[in-house]
């Protein structure tokens, strides 16, 4: 069984930075698509970042320009570095992986991927 481990989360003031860490307790580089997501109380789910086999990626229209998704595949990590952070970023974010292409990446559209592992999520919190 596949394991993501999310960790970095925290809070911080708004304008700051964080990075968020996914240890995967697979080869990442097999993964057709990996990505972040993230969940604030009463809110959609948002597909934030994704980083797609082939070394594509994709930011939502909210954090491009402020996030990074990245991977490192010797370490089976994947990140996201937040940076300018605002209040309204607060919230739950996971870390998934598709294994099965499910879809076909769509580079900054609303779904870039979907989905079929998960981890348990990490706080971010943001105060203005």
């Amino acid at each position: 069984q596949v394991q993501l481990v999310e960790s970095g989360g925290g809070s911080v003031q708004a304008g700051g930075s964080m990075r968020l860490s996914c240890t995967v307790s697979a080869d990442i580089s097999k993964f057709y698509c990996m990505g972040w997501v993230r969940q604030a109380p009463g809110k959609e789910r948002e597909e934030v970042a994704a980083f797609q086999v082939d070394g594509g990626t994709g930011h939502s229209e909210s954090v491009k320009g402020r996030f990074t998704i990245s991977r490192d595949t010797a370490r089976n990590t994947l990140y996201l570095q937040m940076d300018n952070l605002r209040p309204e970023d607060t919230a739950m974010y996971y870390c998934a992986a598709d294994s099965v292409k499910q879809i076909a990446f769509k580079a900054d559209a609303k779904k870039m991927c979907d989905y079929n592992y998960w981890g348990q999520g990490t706080q971010v919190t943001v105060s203005s």
